[in-house]
């Protein structure tokens, strides 16, 4: 660094920065400062990112610094695990993306970020894959595989597909610490798993008994409600089943009768009977009572009688009549068939009342054995067996449309069954209450703060959670079951057989016992909930080292399947939360607000939209899915259909900061986020536009003899107007910056930078600079100076969005301008930059409106409203030269007495300071329909400008606002009303002058 004095000086060749004072001007001597760096003719991502890689390899082989050396302390976050079953979909990219700019962010305001990068085994969605891969290349099942056999392909599917995760975050740009990178079935991570299931387990919170659970008979398995998609059927419709040949038709309730035992004989010889009403017929094997409402004016007669029963029409017994005020009395006939094993609410019904519940179906969803007329046969081909025999029996009623939900499984597709089966269950009933009680003292923060009602419903009604999984594919239940010699079963959970059978020798004490393990799984977010302290290395006290986190930050839609169930056991094993802060993000959908699908093939991987795709490579790209299992072949055709539907020229190449940049455009806390490709490209263009940016400011500097990296201050330099004005704008938006990050307002921060680089420095103040500069004048150089500072530090601003074009752009120019930001808001000069500025723009309309170019000669005549309007516009006179593209432009005075004497060929008025015209060569022929175009466009305009000023008299002459405004909106309102009388003057003067 060299101190040069007396800026006076003709050998300082860049002395025009200068006021003609004496002052200590700074500027590099360093040898990299004149370091020649090629910049492309434009912006082309790929380039660009692989030169950033090429710096980032360099840099990772340099000395790092410790920890401890960092001022400000460790900032650290957990990456919620992609399911290790494909690649990156744009879900995965928004919260990668989000969290890579708050770890970015935090590493510009000097914290060491500990940002940990995994994957998760993802128990049902991996298993389900690997199988159909399996059955396509070797024709097999899982049982004709083995166990053994089946996890060595499961693993050898991993490893092939957890690389493609990493490699995509990696090209995302994402700033993790891969030193820390976990699976979820890693040694550390199931011995964190056991030793939680174990501690859980001997304090009595993790329980085995019989309850209804989501079963799926495809995957034979419970499933958690998350993986539960309910579909809303209107009408009746055919769908497609899982494991049969045809359509099962849904969307149909049954009426039919329980004829009542030692019941009243009716008039016309029918025994009395209770029709009840259900959709599914099936299940009627297995009823155990039928419901009403004790209210219910149709069956108030049996109050009185002590117990009624009814004739069950295939088991040779009876069931009772019960009342229960949950029973819906607008449900069909009002009387409803109680099924406990096989529905939720008959369930809650049959606990409350004391009834045994009898199961219909196996496992497979097969009629059991014990219904010898019905054994053996598929539920649904059972229901119409069902439903026949009933008409034979004369107990049909009815059978009419209805509207109703079904859950399918959304891994298999199958409908599911509820069924009772012996299950792993965790308490959470007071693990839920310390989770809450984080939220109402004020502990823990959750942004959007409308989910601290979620919070609270979920976790006042948290019921006993399932966490045993029917799979293969998982962590084996740590949990032995012990038999005695009386045949006696115990259970003990224990971290191997050696210790399990020291435990069960306690437990009975003797050694006459048998052990066997439980080879059900566990459910894959019971180890996801234990990530923040088992990443850190729990059960070892090291932990302590590394949690808790800074943030959590995921999406809404796993709130309570995920987050949730962290905060409880962070609270439960550790004594401490997990985090103090949720951002919760929402849930990327297509341009037109759907959400992604195979069905609509509108699923966009975001290596497509970096990379580009052509249309045959999407459909390419769709059929490797379906060969390696990830999607079905009855959903490639649709998926195909809707692909090239949405995406018929394929998707053009945008880039990795493009994707990024867009995807932070949004408000990441809406509760849907609509991903528009043609949006992403549109910011591809506008990177470039920085990047010329920077390519002229490069080749100004090089003209006018001097490199960028001299400039080391503007402190002392005797800006310009509209150097000022710049300046003013770049401390704004810093300032919109800086404040989204405390409030994760990301939209506001791109929203701003793209305005300041788009249409502040870009647009306009690059434009009015290009005179100067290719001139050589004196104020070339401290224009060259201010784009320079405004480059440095916009692009510093624009880094955590856009890594790699702001570091390849960053190269070029000094990083730590001195500027005192501070100093430069002004807001009565922007007030007058913008008027100037809409100026130019209502002058280009008309341009481009009317097809006038620079060969048409246009000269622009204003017409100032006032003499302090005339003042204004005449400081900025060779800036709307330029900025409107004119030949001249001429300025006078309009006031009340002057007639306009012009013969304009086009005319209107650009806010409070002029009206103005436009005059053209003979080249452009004034047509009269040009002119009428002219005159009702200028209607238009009146009558806007009446309408608005009507506005704000009325606002004026209302009572209460006079009594209620403070003194400056009152100002304002008078101000505006005298700009649009004057503005609606001149334009009416015009029209006649014309």
């Amino acid at each position: 660094m060299q101190i040069i004095r007396n800026c006076s000086s003709k050998l300082l060749r860049h002395k025009y920065l200068c006021q003609p004072r004496v002052y200590s001007l700074y500027y590099s001597t360093l040898k990299d400062a004149d370091k020649k760096l090629s910049l492309a003719a434009g912006y082309k991502p790929r380039p660009v990112e692989n030169a950033y890689w090429e710096r980032e390899e360099r840099q990772a082989n340099l000395p790092k610094a410790s920890a401890s050396s960092c001022r400000r302390g460790t900032y650290r976050m957990l990456l919620p695990p992609p399911n290790v079953t494909g690649n990156l979909h744009l879900g995965h990219a928004l919260m990668a993306t989000v969290q890579d700019v708050i770890a970015r962010q935090r590493e510009q305001l000097g914290y060491q970020v500990d940002w940990i990068p995994g994957t998760d085994h993802a128990g049902i969605a991996t298993q389900v894959v690997v199988e159909r891969t399996i059955a396509a290349s070797q024709a097999k099942t899982r049982q004709e595989l083995g166990r053994a056999a089946f996890l060595d392909e499961v693993w050898r599917w991993k490893a092939e597909k957890g690389a493609g995760i990493v490699q995509d975050l990696r090209q995302l740009g994402c700033k993790l610490n891969w030193q820390r990178e976990y699976f979820t079935m890693d040694e550390q991570q199931a011995h964190a798993v056991n030793v939680a299931f174990e501690r859980l387990f001997d304090e009595g919170l993790i329980h085995r008994r019989h309850s209804l659970v989501n079963w799926s008979t495809t995957l034979r398995s419970a499933i958690s409600d998350i993986e539960v998609d309910v579909v809303d059927i209107k009408e009746p419709i055919e769908l497609a089943v899982p494991g049969y040949e045809h359509n099962v038709l849904f969307g149909r309730i049954y009426d039919f009768a329980y004829r009542v035992v030692d019941g009243e004989t009716l008039p016309d010889g029918s025994v009395e009977e209770i029709v009840v009403s259900t959709t599914r017929p099936e299940t009627v094997l297995g009823d155990v009572a039928v419901a009403v409402h004790p209210l219910d004016p149709r069956y108030i007669k049996y109050r009185n009688i002590d117990q009624v029963k009814l004739k069950h029409p295939f088991r040779d017994d009876t069931i009772p009549l019960v009342f229960d005020i949950a029973v819906d009395q607008e449900f069909g006939t009002g009387a409803v068939k109680i099924t406990p094993a096989h529905d939720k609410f008959d369930f809650e019904l049959g606990n409350r009342h004391k009834l045994q519940p009898r199961q219909v179906f196996n496992e497979t969803g097969h009629v059991l054995d014990e219904y010898s007329e019905f054994k053996g046969i598929p539920r649904f081909e059972a229901r119409e067996l069902i439903v026949n025999r009933l008409e034979e029996m004369d107990l049909l009623r009815k059978v009419r449309s209805h509207t109703m939900q079904l859950p399918i499984c959304s891994r298999s597709k199958d409908v599911i069954e509820y069924m009772i089966l012996p299950q792993w269950f965790l308490k959470c009933k007071d693990l839920a209450k310390d989770a809450l009680s984080e939220l109402h003292s004020g502990r823990l923060q959750i942004l959007p703060p409308s989910f601290e009602t979620e919070w609270e419903r979920w976790l006042q009604d948290s019921r006993d959670w399932c966490i045993s999984r029917q799979l293969w594919w998982g962590h084996q239940v740590p949990a032995y079951e012990v038999i005695d010699s009386q045949r006696n079963s115990q259970w003990v959970a224990a971290l191997n057989e050696t210790a399990a059978r020291q435990k069960a020798k306690q437990l009975i004490g003797s050694e006459e016992f048998t052990l066997k393990r439980d080879p059900d799984v566990l459910d894959t977010w019971f180890s996801s909930s234990l990530l923040p302290f088992s990443t850190a290395g729990w059960p070892e006290e090291s932990y302590k080292e590394r949690y808790p986190l800074d943030i959590m930050q995921t999406g809404h839609d796993i709130i309570f399947f995920w987050v949730a169930r962290m905060m409880m056991m962070g609270l439960k094993l550790t004594g401490e939360a997990p985090f103090q802060r949720i951002l919760l993000n929402g849930i990327v959908c297509d341009a037109h607000g759907r959400k992604m699908s195979k069905s609509l093939g509108n699923i966009v991987a975001p290596q497509q939209v970096v990379q580009g795709a052509s249309l045959e490579s999407l459909k390419a790209g769709l059929e490797q899915s379906c060969e390696a299992g990830i999607i079905k072949p009855a959903e490639l055709k649709t998926s195909t259909a809707g692909m090239t539907k949405m995406f018929p020229n394929g998707i053009q190449e945008c880039g990795t900061d493009a994707l990024r940049f867009t995807l932070m455009s949004h408000n990441i806390k809406s509760h849907f986020i609509s991903f528009d490709v043609n949006a992403c490209y549109t910011n591809k263009l506008f990177l470039n536009k920085i990047w010329q940016a920077m390519r002229f400011t490069l080749g100004s500097a090089k003209g006018l003899g001097v490199s960028l990296h001299q400039f080391e201050t503007l402190e002392g330099v005797n800006l310009g107007i509209w150097d000022r004005w710049i300046i003013g704008r770049l401390a704004e938006t810093l300032s919109v910056c800086s404040q989204s990050y405390s409030n994760y307002n990301f939209h506001l921060a791109t929203a701003a930078l793209k305005t300041f680089f788009y249409q502040n420095l870009c647009d306009t103040y690059l434009e009015t600079t290009k005179t100067a500069i290719a001139n050589h004048t004196v104020d070339a150089y401290i224009h060259v100076g201010t784009l320079t500072a405004c480059l440095s530090w916009g692009l510093q601003a624009m880094a955590p969005y856009t890594p790699f074009v702001a570091s390849e752009l960053l190269q070029h120019v000094p990083l730590n301008i001195e500027l005192k930001l501070s100093e430069y808001k002004d807001e009565k000069l922007d007030e007058e930059i913008n008027e100037i500025v809409n100026i130019c723009q209502n002058v280009r309309q008309i341009k481009s409106r009317n097809e006038i170019s620079k060969r048409h000669q246009p000269h622009l005549s204003l017409f100032a409203q006032s003499t302090d309007s005339e003042g204004v516009l005449r400081r900025h006179l060779p800036q709307i030269k330029v900025l409107t593209r004119c030949e001249d432009v001429e300025l006078e005075l309009l006031d009340e007495s002057e007639k306009i004497s012009k013969q304009l060929s086009f005319f209107s008025t650009a806010g409070a300071l002029c009206s103005f015209g436009l005059k053209v060569s003979d080249g452009l022929a004034v047509t009269a329909e040009k002119r009428d175009e002219m005159q009702l466009a200028n209607t238009k305009k009146l009558k806007k400008l009446v309408t608005e000023l009507q506005r704000y008299r009325m606002r004026l002459d209302n009572e209460a606002f006079q009594l209620m405004a403070d003194k400056n909106v009152k100002t304002h309102f008078e101000t505006k009303v005298k700009e649009l009388e004057a503005e609606i003057n001149s334009l009416t003067r015009l029209a006649v002058s014309s």
